[in-house]
């Protein structure tokens, strides 16, 4: 079992290990991983979840020896193509890099999240790495492509100059110039990803998940929209969630909860 699951109240941690390939992913373990993914969504009682390697690796990207196995193949990942019409679209050859889901994911980063390693930390909401650790295309050497969206996140995040000196390059980059680029949200001490990303991950559950929610789909939503098609659509989505949760809390605010920025009494 390369995948194990664990929950504390409202937080989901999900637990790669494979150790002998650093946390490599292969297809079994890429199925785990989406599967286990849906079922955290899917579960009213999960709010928050961690995505965390054992072992001091996040991930050192897909398999390579198991890709050698499909040397002289003319498509050898024809049954990962996005369909042409309005069919389901199938998992990414990482795993859950295809999916959208309703509720954040938080990226625990310990050692490598290297090749696809790095574009599976690209997928999660945030990014909280430690000091030793680093990311890098480092596939860039074997001439495997980016094809779980690194091409297309790493330019959002950090801009199109930056995206390409590191895609192109193939080089590291380490922790603290990740955070300095905005590659990863939080820098924590060795040893440590794992607990400062279940901490954040219950500050945040702390919150009304609706409206939490709703905000979080509205950020991603507005790629590519104009300014007024995106305020449009945060409208759409954001408005109702008002009567449902943002009256109850004006009316908490009110009763005297949470004054002066206060964000432990509400």
């Amino acid at each position: 079992m390369t995948t194990t699951i664990e929950r504390d109240g409202a937080i989901t941690t999900i637990i790669r290990t494979r150790h002998s390939a650093r946390n490599a992913m292969d297809p079994q373990s890429a199925e785990a991983l989406v599967e286990a993914l849906l079922a955290f969504d899917r579960d009213p009682t999960q709010s928050v979840a961690v995505l965390f390697g054992a072992g001091g690796a996040f991930c050192a990207g897909f398999d390579l020896k198991f890709a050698a196995t499909l040397a002289g193949e003319d498509h050898p990942l024809a049954d990962l193509d996005f369909p042409s019409g309005d069919g389901p679209v199938p998992r990414g050859p990482m795993g859950p890099t295809r999916l959208e889901l309703s509720k954040p994911v938080i990226a625990a980063i310990a050692g490598p999240a290297v090749a696809g390693g790095m574009e599976l930390a690209l997928w999660c909401d945030l990014r909280v790495m430690e000091f030793s650790a680093y990311m890098g295309v480092y596939c860039r050497r074997w001439g495997v492509p980016l094809i779980d969206g690194g091409t297309v996140r790493l330019p959002r995040l950090v801009g199109r100059g930056r995206a390409l000196d590191i895609i192109l390059t193939g080089r590291k980059v380490p922790a603290e110039e990740c955070f300095r680029i905005g590659l990863c949200d939080r820098l924590v001490g060795d040893g440590s990803s794992r607990i400062e990303a279940e901490m954040l991950a219950r500050e945040i559950a702390r919150f009304p998940q609706e409206c939490l929610r709703a905000d979080r789909a509205s950020v991603r939503r507005q790629e590519g929209l104009s300014e007024r098609e995106a305020l449009r659509s945060e409208w759409a989505g954001s408005a109702p969630v008002f009567a449902r949760e943002g009256a109850a809390g004006a009316a908490r605010f009110t009763a005297g909860h949470g004054r002066h920025g206060d964000f432990g009494d509400i």
